[in-house]
């Protein structure tokens, strides 16, 4: 009986796939990080582009 017991609590207690899912949810966490950063960074250059190109035609450069 002491062994059934035994053997259930260790197959429980292993956490490989819960490290795995643990891992997998940081790395959608970084991406998603990333995506945001990468989008907002995006735009505020863009807008610099923009700003910088009106400029130039405004004064015929």
């Amino acid at each position: 009986m002491l062994a059934l017991w035994t053997k259930l609590v260790s197959r429980f207690s292993d956490d490989k796939g819960a490290s795995m899912v643990e891992y997998a949810l940081l790395v959608v966490l970084i991406a998603i990080i990333a995506i945001v950063a990468i989008r907002v960074a995006g735009q505020q250059v863009s807008g610099t582009f923009d700003s910088i190109a009106s400029e130039l035609d405004r004064t015929g450069g």
